[in-house]
């Protein structure tokens, strides 16, 4: 039997992850309040649409971001930690500027430099630019990762939403196609999820500190972990519900 193992979001793309006990999905939007906001770098302005992640600061980019967490309170308040920066709660509607100047110094300088924290549109701001996807990601392939890599590897490194038990190695990335059933939530399977150089930082450090995409091509000729999907019909989901693939 596979079950839903943890449940994360990540409530300003690229900065702070955040686990959460219980969502409710609902059909053509993310895990509620993933990348909900998301910081523009260079020349980026905000279009009030979906953009490509190379216009936001990223941990692929700043390997520091990486080692982000982040909570959100009820009032939608997001309190950021870093073992570098003092902690940080913002209102991510008007203090903007605050979290701007708490990035700069762990940002790398040779960067475009982050300027403007926006609000996503409704769908979100994930890489993929299929809108409102959720990734998913299989604890057994992360403990094959590890076990290649000679280390064990930090959740947090993949961004991921959510996290099943139960299925083969690297078993989620064949499913495609099919639907994943959690309660009375279903999405369905869309896309792999090619893998950059964000998950090489160590999430407690924000350093670099293994070579996942060599170990991944080295194991299984590819460099994807994970994979996408959609919200087709709703439900409350929680770690340790059943998960059934159909």
């Amino acid at each position: 039997m596979s079950t839903l193992a943890r449940i994360w979001r990540h409530p300003i793309k690229g900065i702070g992850a955040e686990e959460l006990g219980e969502v409710t999905l609902a059909p053509g939007l993310p895990v509620p309040g993933d990348r909900a906001y998301a910081v523009l770098t260079g020349t980026a302005e905000d279009t009030g649409a979906w953009q490509p992640c190379r216009n936001f600061a990223r941990g692929c980019y700043g390997p520091e971001l990486m080692a982000i967490t982040a909570h959100t309170d009820a009032d939608g308040r997001i309190t950021l930690r870093h073992p570098a920066r003092p902690e940080l709660t913002i209102d991510p509607a008007t203090d903007g500027a605050a979290l701007i100047d708490w990035l700069t110094p762990i940002y790398p300088p040779e960067r475009p430099a982050p300027h403007t924290l926006i609000k996503a549109p409704e769908i979100g701001m994930a890489d993929s630019s299929t809108p409102a996807t959720i990734s998913v990601l299989g604890t057994a392939s992360l403990a094959a990762l590890s076990e290649k890599a000679g280390q064990p590897l930090d959740q947090r490194r993949f961004r991921g939403n959510l996290w099943i038990d139960g299925l083969a190695p690297f078993e989620e990335l064949s499913l495609v196609g099919r639907t994943l059933r959690i309660g009375d939530a279903e999405l369905e399977f869309h896309k792999r999820i090619e893998r950059c150089r964000a998950t090489e930082a160590n999430p407690d450090t924000g350093t670099r500190d293994v070579d996942t995409l060599r170990h991944l091509r080295e194991g299984w000729g590819h460099t994807d972990f994970g994979i996408t999907a959609l919200v087709r019909k709703p439900g409350r989901i929680a770690p340790g519900m059943e998960v059934t693939v159909v």
